[in-house]
């Protein structure tokens, strides 16, 4: 199956998934080692963009790449780097690691566009990189993410449902991610197609950095030109942006707080969303993603093929028929967080239920 996630098509067929992913943990059962072609343990690099301690990075990516890499491939041995939100830095870190002679690159880039020089590099020193969320320029080897596009339909669906029937009577807020990042621009397609025409664009605005006190105070400036009363929904890019939103929102004493939708499922966004504040947040199954991007490059380290795991290819601007596993993001609400997040584990009833929140979560039946 073929995506342009840079473009206006979508994809994925859940049958395609299962078959890649039931595939993982094969290589070591079918003779496999941790060994790349001259016969040396590999060493894998993994670069991550730090959006900051309490985001997916640290909480869940890192963590569960590394374990799946422990229990694949014992003794392999993994290069980690943070790159703090700078482009530059992710650079030099990349780089480094190129020098230093890894075997393979899993690499969630901060800029799709300056990081292609630095792929380059690394296809030059025959180091295949697999794109890891981001969908980076240059002769990348592999993809592994969710459809973007989809999550932006997945918001502006669940916007709309909160609307109600007073939709059509609604202005809503925009507050839309980086405009250098290309899944940024695919969510807000995706959001925009479901919510033209249906509801009133009141202000959009773009995050550069994904900055949480930019995010705050754009959505004070909206309040203060379209009028608190005149606010009636937000559609913030991600949990990060939404937190800014809500702030800004409580900051302008509105009551209620107008439905607020956003991305990433992390615990504080679950923990507004049990108590009322957040209507909505997409949860992307992490584990899935981290453990097709350890296949990947695994197999990539080995010389082996990715026909057995990725059964989609993709295209960036530089680069045709990318292999990859492209996944499915499910929309959370308060009525589905037991059957969604809790159930695959990422989080525990008691880590979102903490003594601010017991009360509502009573009331939304997580503690019964």
């Amino acid at each position: 199956m073929h995506a342009r996630l840079w473009g206006a098509v979508r994809v994925v067929a859940a049958v395609s998934l299962a078959v890649g992913l039931g595939a993982c943990g094969q290589s070591d059962e079918s003779g496999g080692s941790g060994e790349n072609a001259s016969g040396k343990q590999l060493k894998i690099g993994l670069l991550l963009p730090g959006y900051g301690g309490a985001t997916r990075w640290a909480q869940f990516d890192k963590p569960l790449v590394e374990a799946k890499i422990k229990d694949l491939c014992g003794d392999c041995t993994v290069a980690y780097a943070d790159a703090g939100l700078n482009a530059a830095r992710q650079q030099q870190q990349a780089e480094a690691m190129i020098i230093k002679g890894v075997d393979v690159l899993i690499l969630a880039s901060v800029n799709s566009e300056t990081i292609r020089s630095t792929i380059n590099k690394a296809h030059e020193a025959d180091i295949p990189v697999v794109a890891y969320d981001h969908l980076a320029e240059g002769p990348i080897s592999a993809y592994v993410g969710f459809d973007a596009r989809r999550i932006g339909e997945l918001q502006g669906e669940a916007l709309l449902k909160a609307l109600g029937d007073r939709a059509h009577d609604s202005q809503i807020v925009m507050m839309n991610g980086d405009p250098i990042n290309p899944d940024a621009r695919e969510f807000k397609m995706g959001a925009l197609s479901v919510l033209e025409g249906k509801v009133k664009i009141g202000k959009a605005y773009d995050t550069p950095g994904w900055e949480i006190e930019t995010a705050h105070g754009n959505m004070t400036d909206a309040v203060a030109d379209l009028g608190a009363d005149r606010v009636d929904g937000v559609y913030a890019a991600n949990d990060w942006l939404a937190s800014g939103v809500i702030s800004a929102l409580k900051a302008a004493h509105i009551k209620p707080l107008p439905p607020v939708v956003g991305q990433d499922a992390i615990l504080s966004a679950l923990q507004r969303i049990v108590s009322g504040e957040q209507y909505m947040t997409v949860y992307k199954p992490y584990k899935l993603q981290a453990g097709a991007a350890v296949e990947m490059a695994l197999a990539l380290g080995r010389g082996e093929g990715l026909d057995r795991i990725a059964k989609d290819t993709v295209s960036s601007p530089t680069t045709e028929d990318i292999p990859a596993v492209v996944l499915t993001p499910v929309a959370v609400t308060r009525h589905n967080i037991k059957d969604t997040v809790v159930k695959d584990g990422l989080y525990t009833i008691d880590q979102i239920c903490t003594p601010e929140v017991k009360r509502a979560c009573d009331e939304a039946g997580l503690t019964s």
